[in-house]
């Protein structure tokens, strides 16, 4: 059960920077109500030494998470390094949930489509429900209640 003592722990994927939709997925899991977290990617962590000693950085950020967040909108920027993120966290049987481009602007690649367990839309209630599932097996039986007026 996800309690402040008991966070899922995610990574969300990053270009070695604090972009709008990575800080915006944030505000996202912020916003929601009794949902906990706690975040193991760090961009601004980028180590010097050039492509392995960032995968090597990478490997240490995606390890202790129980979920992985891949923004699809990260894959049409630098495909190599968010393919990595992904190829990496499969191979350490962590599960993905794929962020879909926000404002629903921009095809998503078939590779990311293929790999991830689950999609989801920028909706806060939908990005939670998928990471309490992805991460904790947690099935989310809420329900909308639509209040109106007969005349």
């Amino acid at each position: 059960m996800v309690s402040q003592q008991n966070p899922i722990r995610i990574f969300v994927s990053h270009l070695w920077e604090s972009d709008d939709d990575y800080l915006r997925v944030f505000e996202f899991l912020e916003s929601a109500r009794n949902f906990f977290y706690a975040n193991s990617s760090k961009p601004d962590r980028r180590p010097p030494g050039g492509k392995e000693a960032e995968r090597e950085e990478l490997r240490a950020q995606i390890a202790p998470a129980e979920v992985v967040i891949l923004l699809a909108s990260h894959h049409r920027r630098a495909p190599e390094l968010i393919e990595f993120e992904a190829n990496f966290a499969k191979a350490a049987d962590k599960p993905l949930v794929l962020l879909t481009s926000f404002g629903g602007t921009g095809a998503i690649s078939k590779a990311l489509l293929s790999i991830a367990d689950e999609s989801v839309d920028w909706d806060e209630r939908a990005l939670t429900d998928a990471l309490r599932r992805q991460a904790r097996h947690e099935e989310t039986t809420r329900w909308d209640t639509i209040e109106f007026k007969l005349d």
